[in-house]
Formats: C-alpha cells, structure tokens, sequence
C-alpha cells in the first residue's frame, strides 16, 4: 500500500500524538480519499517521515496543514490547507480586526467558486482568470503588511535572545501567504488539488478517539500494531469493503490488496 500513496496524484499527511507507554510518541498519517496508512514514532519530524518511507518518495502534491516539516521534501509539489486559513482569518479579523483579512478569506471563497464553477474536463482556471486572482492576491497581502509597518529596534533585553523576533500573528499569516504563494493557490491551477485537507483531519480523528478513550497504548509494539490494523480498517471501508469480512479475512490469511483506483 505505501507505494499506492507513494504514486498517489494528491497525497494528505497530518499527524497526532499518541502516548506509547506514558510518553509522547507520533503518529503520522498518509492518505488519500482510497488507502490510509499509519506510523508511529517517537520523534515528530523529518525522522518520523523518512521511516515512515512514503513523503519522501512522493512525486504528486502533498497536502499538510503547514507544518514545516512536511513542506520541506522537494520531490513533491505542495499545497496548503485553506480551511485552516480561514480560521485564522476569522480569528485576526474578529479580534484586532484588520480589513484584509477579511478580503482574503472573500478571494479564496471567491476562488473556489470559480473552479467548482468551471465545466470539465477543464482542470485549472483561464489564465486571464489566474492572473487576475494572484493580482488581487498580492494586492490583499500588500496592504496587510502595509497595516504592519517595520517595527522599531526592540529593546536591549530582546535582542539578546536567539531566533528570529517574535512577530503579531497576523504578520506570521501574512508572512506564510507571501513565501508559499504558489502552494496556496495550488487548487486553481490544478482541480485534483482539494481546496482544504479535511481528508487528513478525518483520517487521524479514530487516533484522537483512542487517545481520549483508553489513554494511549501500552507498549510500542502495541502501538505500532494499532497503527497497522487502523489502517487496514480505514482503507477498508474507504474502498467498500466490509469491515468485519475484511478482518476475517486477514485472520484467515487472505487479507484484502487495496487498489489506488475506483473500480
């Protein structure tokens, strides 16, 4: 299965945490609408995803929820999620407020609706259409940085710590949206993009509930099982197969082979 989504067109990743005996551990997850697979490590980053062995070797586009890490393989194209934009959108116009937030929530909404809108078998907008959206995309993003204007030398004490100054939240979301221009309006220049990774999201809930119900796992060995036999389950029922059947049937040796595609 791990070469499925290795060779997958749009490939969701996400991960959660997941307590292996007492500690934190990781659980990252690789999925599309067909197959679902599950690791379990317990470092989160690039070591978690290289033993994993299914990101790295991605050639299509991979859709995390920007967490740097997953961002960072180069083979694979890119694609945020606009769901989490949204909320924070949301949240930065509601609680300073700053009218370009607002406006961008309204031209990714707006964008959408012009790719659901546009008739097959066409897979991208017009170019007259893209150009004008990134136009207005850099206009909205100008003038939010042009609410933030460059702040003063900070104090003393600031400057002796390490890294990079603290910046408002506002300014890190207009700082995202303008360093991965491309990889947020990735779904208009090509439909099998998905607009949000809700997919990845509803993949890793069952880890959630677990978590909440029994408090983790008892030893690695266990979890790492857990992770196996949820995969199997969710890949299963994503491709219309009847759980219990499918279970029974790898008990008796003859589980079921997944395929990447609806027949």
């Amino acid at each position: 299965m791990k070469g499925l989504l290795r060779d997958a067109e749009v490939l969701h990743v996400d991960a959660s945490g997941l307590r292996v005996p007492g500690k934190w551990h990781w659980l990252p997850v690789a999925s599309t609408d067909r197959l679902t697979s599950y690791e379990v490590h317990a470092k989160r980053g690039h070591e978690a995803m290289d033993d994993a062995g299914i990101l790295g070797a991605c050639t299509g586009t991979a859709v995390p929820d920007h967490w740097k890490p997953s961002c960072k393989y180069d083979a694979c194209a890119h694609a945020l999620c606009h769901a989490h934009h949204l909320r924070e959108l949301h949240c930065i116009d509601t609680q300073y407020p700053q009218s370009w937030a607002k406006d961008m929530a309204a031209l990714l909404l707006t964008i959408q609706a012009a790719v659901r809108a546009t008739p097959a078998p066409a897979m991208r907008l017009a170019p007259p259409e893209r150009e004008a959206c990134e136009t207005r995309y850099d206009e909205v993003v100008q003038s939010g940085f042009a609410a933030h204007p460059t702040p003063v030398s900070p104090p003393e004490s600031e400057r002796r710590k390490r890294g990079r100054p603290k910046q408002p939240p506002a300014v890190n979301l207009l700082i995202r949206l303008r360093d991965f221009k491309g990889e947020v309006l990735a779904f208009m220049s090509d439909f099998r993009v998905p607009f949000d990774h809700n997919q990845g999201e509803r993949d890793i809930r069952m880890v959630q509930v677990k978590q909440k119900g029994s408090g983790g796992c008892r030893t690695l060995e266990g979890a790492k099982r857990f992770g196996r036999m949820r995969g199997y389950i969710s890949t299963a029922r994503k491709q219309a197969k009847n759980v219990f059947e499918a279970i029974r049937d790898a008990f008796d040796g003859h589980p079921f082979i997944p395929s990447s595609a609806i027949q």
